[in-house]
């Protein structure tokens, strides 16, 4: 990117970082309200609770189904109302306060509860919120499964695979201590239920196993809380169940199985990522000539009129808080809230799969970003801290980025060769926040993007490993055949945000438009009949009318207005503009559909925002969606929302069939959904015309374009070793108005 300087960008963000410029190297007050807890916060929550909860607390990665752990801890983040309170300057700052999140197998009742802890940094109270949020206790046994769960399990699968040596050793060429398991959920058919279905894979070290099924799919009970009484309830192997390994090996021996034998791949493997040329000249890659355009502040960042804050959630991920464009507050909170994988197939595993990602830690499995590949090298790179099945924080480093992008776009231009020739335009460069979380075999690719032209980009991309089965019966009414003995199973992405807004203040209206054709006569002598485009527009008044299902059409332009009008008269508002191709919804006869109501239902809804509704799902519906802990479908009950203070719950999407070019990986090409935030009569006129990246003018018959500042590159690349090369300017003369030959006068 070939960046202005810091003395180009606009007066209103300087005015805006001297405000929130305190003494160097502390947190401003706006970023601790809404920033992630640091790794001496989370310490701090750890010690208080094993001082002061009152029970013995086991260290969650050596805890029992049997025992008390601390499962997660978050910021538990302050009421709306508060936090407005203090940012507009009204009030006191909120007290910051922790989320701890238990496994309390150790009690008369086994149960999962949920704890608010503070003020933080030295936390003198804790108070059991669970009844509050839920309306209920959370019974045990929706609780999440932690690594050592996992760990258990696979040792009870090692163990009972050795009961069939002799079949392993046809089918797989394996004695069971090679094959990996891969989990699926939700656990069992009924509320209540602990039993897991285990798709079995050869394991390559280095390479994804995901493409690699034997065939072999075991179901676990593993409800109770004494894992010596962990037991398989069955075996599924090549269409058929069997009831526990030594009646396979039996079968096996007296030849009523057939069986398909699958070699181990040899190294490196069809999951193979590794390299296969050699490097070839380098790409391209952005620069920054003066150093990035944007300033970080704790976890608050500001660019060219645009400020927010950011945090992680280690269950549901990426946070937007407190966005401001030109200083006027556009949303209060932009979350992800669920990313939903439901699966079909032939065999158990897959067809039963209906993963809720948030259950498995969106946040906490962000990882280090490659750089070069997953962002810029010359991003910023943030660390994150957690506290997840571990008795002390800890660190992810450089698991989100920060940086500009140039688009390679104009964000406008024109040429005019009509009446006077001139040409003007503005580049179209974005600044981009990312994270990428690594959720079993798929990666989502988090993004946020803000523009110059005051819209804000969600957007979301799916690559990683697909998930396959082996390959059997009328398998490809389910999929493509990706292999000699896989089949690559199809399954359908959802993801659901919340996107609580404030439009130009509250309260807000939402406001539909749509078009239709009427016939009208030509107003002059002997006019034809005309079919004219009319504009339609409603603003629906209750929540029900503001429910927009998947599969029905979605007024093709959605705006939120504000009780302020621009000069033109307009209600000042932002369009929500949808880039999604979601698949079917999930049938309502579906005893999980309560449990998966947004994602599967709604690609739309607009609710008047609640405390006591903070999130469209729970890490708890997953391990029982038949009882869930939070249904969406609760939220819509025909309140009013006009003139309310709204939330936008929307749902993106797309159905992934998967072929022979997703192997070895998923590619983002085509597999990315997302929506915008634009602003729709929200200015007089659009806001990048007081951007500072003119990109030059058209003088005396020649194009000027913008230079660089004397040995920028030189100290710029100084850093990577690089040098640039000096690209050559082609001058031409501009055209005659009306497209003739000639120059400008």
């Amino acid at each position: 990117i070939l960046a202005g300087g810091w003395a180009a960008r606009p007066a209103v963000l300087l005015l805006e970082l001297q405000a929130e410029q305190g003494r160097p190297g502390r947190l401003r007050p706006r970023a601790l309200v809404f920033a992630d807890l640091s790794a001496e916060e989370l310490a701090q929550v750890v010690r208080y609770l094993r001082a002061e909860l009152g029970v013995p607390l086991v260290e969650a990665s050596r805890a029992l189904p049997s025992d008390n752990c601390i499962c997660w801890v978050e910021v538990q983040p302050p009421g709306k109302a508060e936090a407005l309170r203090f940012l507009d300057g009204a009030g006191a700052r909120p007290a910051r306060e922790a989320l701890a999140v238990l496994h309390l197998g150790a009690q008369a009742e086994p149960n999962v509860t949920e704890y608010v802890v503070g003020p933080l940094p030295a936390p003198t109270y804790h108070r059991d919120v669970t009844v509050r949020k839920y309306g209920a206790g959370l019974p045990y046994h929706r609780r999440t499964v932690t690594a050592r769960e996992y760990a258990d399990i696979e040792e009870l699968l090692r163990r009972e695979l050795r009961r069939a040596p002799r079949f392993l050793r046809a089918c797989c060429r394996s004695d069971g201590s090679d094959l990996a398991a891969l989990t699926t959920a939700p656990r069992g058919a009924r509320s209540g239920d602990r039993a897991t279905w285990f798709v079995l894979f050869h394991a390559v070290p280095g390479t994804g196993f995901f493409l690699s099924p034997v065939g072999l799919e075991v179901l676990v009970d593993h409800s109770a809380l004494d894992v010596s009484r962990w037991r398989p309830l069955s075996f599924f192997y090549n269409g058929r169940h069997f009831p526990s390994a030594e009646l396979l090996e039996a079968e096996f021996l007296s030849g009523n199985v057939s069986v398909v034998s699958v070699e181990k791949p040899a190294a490196p493997g069809p999951g193979s990522l590794q390299p296969r040329r050699l490097p070839d000249r380098p790409p391209p890659m952005p620069v920054e000539l003066r150093g990035p355009r944007y300033r970080l502040h704790g976890d608050c960042v500001f660019f060219q009129g645009w400020s927010f804050c950011f945090g992680m959630s280690p269950s549901s991920g990426p946070r937007l808080s407190d966005v401001r464009f030109r200083r006027e507050r556009l949303l209060y909170e932009l979350s992800l809230q669920e990313a939903l994988a439901l699966y079909g197939a032939n065999c158990p595993g897959a067809m039963s799969t209906r993963y809720l990602d948030a259950s498995f830690g969106i946040g906490r499995s962000s990882y280090e970003l490659v750089r070069g590949v997953d962002c810029p090298y010359l991003a910023t790179y943030v660390d994150r801290h957690y506290v997840s099945e571990a008795g002390a924080p800890a660190a992810r480093r450089a698991s989100l980025c920060l940086f500009e992008h140039d688009e390679a776009l104009p964000l406008r231009r024109h040429f005019s060769d009509a009446h006077s020739a001139y040409y003007g335009g503005l580049r179209r460069s974005a600044l981009v926040l990312r994270a990428v979380s690594t959720l079993i075999n798929y990666d989502y690719v988090w993004d946020f993007l803000f523009h110059a032209s005051g819209a804000l980009e969600v957007r979301v991309h799916a690559t990683g490993y697909i998930s396959s089965c082996f390959l059997h019966g009328r398998a490809t009414d389910y999929g493509n055949r990706v292999g000699e003995h896989t089949l690559g199973t199809m399954h359908l992405h959802h993801m659901h945000y919340k996107v609580d807004l404030d439009v130009a203040g509250r309260p807000n209206w939402l406001e539909t438009q749509d078009m239709e054709y009427e016939a009208v006569q030509a107003p002059w002598p002997g006019g034809p009949l005309l079919q004219r485009p009319v504009l339609r527009r409603r603003r629906p008044q209750r929540e029900d009318e503001a429910a927009f299902p998947l599969g029905a059409p979605l007024p093709r332009y959605v705006t939120f207005a504000g009780a302020q009008r621009n000069k033109w008269g307009h209600p000042r508002s932002y369009r929500l503009q949808l880039r999604s191709a979601p698949a079917e919804p999930l049938p309502a006869r579906s005893p999980m559909e309560r449990a998966l109501t947004l994602a599967p239902r709604y690609q739309l809804a607009v609710t008047r925002r609640k405390e006591e509704e903070p999130s469209s799902s729970s890490v708890h519906n997953q391990n029982d969606p038949w009882t869930p802990s939070v249904a969406f479908a609760d939220f819509i009950n025909n309140e009013t929302i006009a003139g309310e203070d709204l939330v936008a719950w929307v749902t993106v999407g797309f159905l992934h069939v998967p072929h022979a070019e997703d192997v070895p990986n998923t590619v983002t090409v085509g597999n990315g959904v997302g929506f915008l935030l634009r602003p729709y009569n929200y200015f007089d006129e659009d806001p990048s015309v007081d951007s500072p990246d003119t990109p030059g003018s058209a003088q005396r018959g020649r194009w000027v374009p913008q230079a660089p500042v004397d040995g920028a590159v030189d100290g710029l690349l100084g850093r990577a070793g690089l040098c640039l090369p000096v690209p050559r300017l082609h001058r031409r003369p501009l055209p005659a108005p009306g497209g003739g030959r000639g120059h400008l006068r």
